[in-house]
């Protein structure tokens, strides 16, 4: 790769460069839903006025997904942030993949089905049952299950993982009754025997990541792979009766059920089955492949490793290669921000808690595990508890690192990301989402202090929407939607909307100022933090938001 140029405008600040991405603050349309403009923050309003700003696309194709009712989400976005170009992203990947024939003409799935063909065992799927697009998408699922039909597979079992953070957060039924059409009309000539095995919230089994709670896993394991657990006899019963026993449960936290024919599971995962994990975004995915494919485990008791054939929807770690065994191969991401600096000897500093600290690590470097010569990696443990009882999160521990790294004068590259507007806005709390978004303001301010002392440069973005977006909208209308008693009806997912852009220079040695960008987004943050450091960005990137100089 060719190596960066100054650019000739301006060598960089004499402190450094902090590029802060809050996760998941966005720029509201619905003034009672903007939870990040309801919280207060001095701090972000003193940058929106002074500072220079602008606001900037993190949804749909301006972060490679199929369109722009695509939300962004944080694997996506902090790619796009850290390579600064756009990629064809895991949801396109797979639908084009399905278009073309070429996931059913690759050497994985003719293997997969191969295998439960000549043993006349069983092909199972899990993974994220809803059409958010940002794990998963249940029209993929129902792809494959055709497929299988259409190839002779005649035992399948589906293990749906319940969303209500991608979707709405009590959404889970709407799905059940269309799954349930397609499976009666997928087994209506008697000769297929295809159902849903086994299930739970997506934040109660399987779907831990970064390794923040084993124990979701195993419950996982438990319920998918050896059948244990509660009992029912279709999906929709366990979900109604959970709804029952715990008024006001969101769909994400719903328990693991099994579902049970005269007495016994139906669908546990046996020696010589076949596994397909149907999730394409990978941070959620790694745990459970591990659980499949480590011949050693010590995270929980699995037992032995099962003699199963297991694939992922797509290699969810390239370094590792992990899975062994996938259906379509993720982006090549090449040449990233973090691999250009670390050839011009520029040392880096990324931080962020147990919950993002991958995706300001691994995904920002193209999801690449390994760190480049100048890198220091440093991760804070999340908090293991439910996100609206500790709102604040780790943002004063990730704040004190990132002024002590400003303060140290090592470093001339600083990213980070604060979880708090994402994590605690997928919770549907909203006081306690005012609380995250206050914590993140606090370290704003805090990082400012620290810059200005260094005579460095700030620069404040997010990788998608979330807090600012926390009641639900009537698509036809435009107006937020309430229930019988009046109330907003609360919204966990991902926004669609712009998020802010603010470059803070206090000496104002860059002379920065916005340049004329056409239909700009997140991608672009890579060229503006390269400009910001004196190079000239690589001629592909998406060019920079500031000109300096």
């Amino acid at each position: 790769m060719e190596e960066l140029r100054k650019n000739g405008a301006f060598d960089g600040p004499e402190g450094p460069l902090v590029l802060v991405i809050m996760d998941g603050v966005g720029i509201g349309k619905y003034p009672e839903s903007d939870f990040v403009k309801i919280a207060h923050t001095p701090n972000l309003d003193w940058l929106r006025t002074h500072a220079v700003y602008t606001q900037v696309k993190a949804h749909g194709t301006a972060v490679g997904l199929p369109d722009d009712t695509d939300m962004g989400n944080s694997e996506v976005g902090h790619n796009a942030i850290g390579c600064g170009r756009v990629f064809s992203q895991g949801a396109a990947l797979v639908d084009q993949a399905i278009a073309s024939g070429s996931l059913f003409e690759g050497a994985v799935w003719k293997e997969l089905a191969a295998n439960v063909k000549d043993h006349q065992s069983t092909l199972h799927f899990i993974g994220l049952f809803s059409d958010g697009n940002v794990h998963s998408n249940l029209n993929h699922l129902e792809a494959m299950l055709r497929r299988a039909k259409a190839e002779g597979v005649q035992k399948a079992r589906i293990h749906p993982l319940i969303d209500g953070r991608d979707v709405p957060p009590t959404s889970v039924l709407d799905y059940v009754e269309r799954f349930d059409k397609f499976l009666e009309g997928i087994n209506a000539d008697g000769t297929l025997d295809y159902c849903v095995a086994s299930g739970g919230g997506r934040m109660h089994i399987t779907m831990d990541r970064y390794n923040a709670d084993w124990s979701m896993v195993e419950r996982g394991w438990n319920t998918h792979v050896r059948g244990q657990g509660r009992y029912f006899a279709t999906m929709r019963e366990a979900v109604e009766t959970f709804r029952k026993e715990k008024p006001g449960i969101l769909d994400q936290d719903l328990p693991a059920f099994v579902i049970a024919h005269d007495g016994a599971p139906v669908g546990p995962i046996l020696a010589g089955d076949s596994v397909i994990f149907f999730n394409f975004r990978g941070d959620r995915s790694l745990e459970i492949t591990k659980a499949f494919e480590a011949e050693a485990l010590s995270e929980f008791d699995r037992g032995p490793k099962p003699d199963v054939r297991y694939a992922g929807m797509m290699q969810y770690d390239g370094d590792l290669c992990v899975p062994e065994k996938y259906l379509v191969s993720p982006p090549a991401i090449d040449r990233t921000m973090s691999e250009y600096l670390s050839n011009a000897g520029v040392k880096q500093f990324a931080i962020s808690e147990t919950q993002k600290y991958g995706h300001v690590t691994y995904f920002f470097n193209g999801n690449n595990s390994g760190k480049f010569a100048t890198e220091t990696w440093r991760e804070i443990p999340s908090d293991i508890c439910p996100f609206e009882q500790a709102p604040r999160m780790k943002a004063t521990e990730i704040t004190d690192a990132v002024v002590t790294a400003i303060k140290s004068g090592e470093y001339r590259f600083i990213r980070l990301n604060y979880p708090n507007g994402d994590m605690v806005g997928h919770t549907g709390v909203t006081d306690a989402v005012k609380t995250a978004i206050e914590a993140v303001d606090e370290g704003v301010g805090r990082i400012m202090e620290a810059v200005k002392n260094a005579k460095g440069i700030a620069v404040f973005s997010a990788d998608h929407g979330n807090s600012d977006d926390m009641y639900e909208a009537d698509k036809k209308t435009g107006q937020l939607k309430r229930d019988a008693a009046g109330k907003f009806l609360p919204k966990t997912a991902h926004s669609l909307n712009l998020v802010p852009v603010i470059v803070y220079d206090p000496t104002n040695g860059s002379r920065a100022r916005l340049a004329q960008v056409a239909d700009p987004g997140i991608a672009n943050l890579a060229a503006t933090c390269m400009t910001l450091l004196g190079f000239q960005p690589p001629a592909d990137y998406t060019p920079s938001l500031v000109e300096v100089g």
